[in-house]
């Protein structure tokens, strides 16, 4: 077979993965769905993607190679900022923590804001992050 008759790019019915004609060899077109736009995963994304490169590589491969990696960072960072938003909220009224506090006392308000951030970062971090 010529140069001519091959096609310069084909998708395997069998496993759908798409095929590039270098000379005279067809190459998979694997590209990793992660590092099309970086700039869109927030700070749990980021972190997600750097637990699964360090710990769970098998997981990471079958994410990457099934092209879902990309849209599981982006749900769990999705997932990981409302779920902070809602208990960082929820945690501040159980604790009667209010905007009169912080206008008459800003440095406690500061302190036990950071308190609740740190247990509800360490919530997300054990239920989302790093399982």
């Amino acid at each position: 077979m010529e140069n001519e008759e091959l096609k310069e790019r084909f998708i395997d019915g069998k496993n759908g993965i798409e095929y590039i004609r270098k000379g005279n060899y067809y190459f998979p077109n694997l590209v990793d769905s992660a590092s099309i736009n970086k700039s869109e995963l927030g700070k749990y994304g980021k972190l997600r993607l750097r637990y699964l490169l360090e710990h769970k590589k098998s997981e990471y491969t079958c994410l990457w190679l099934d092209n879902k990696l990309r849209s599981h960072l982006l749900e769990i960072d999705k997932t990981a900022t409302e779920r902070f938003d809602l208990l960082m909220k929820q945690l501040a009224k159980q604790e009667n923590i209010t905007e009169e506090l912080k206008a008459t006392n800003q440095m406690e308000w500061v302190g036990r804001m950071n308190n609740i951030k740190n247990r509800v970062e360490e919530i997300i971090f054990k239920e989302l992050i790093y399982v």
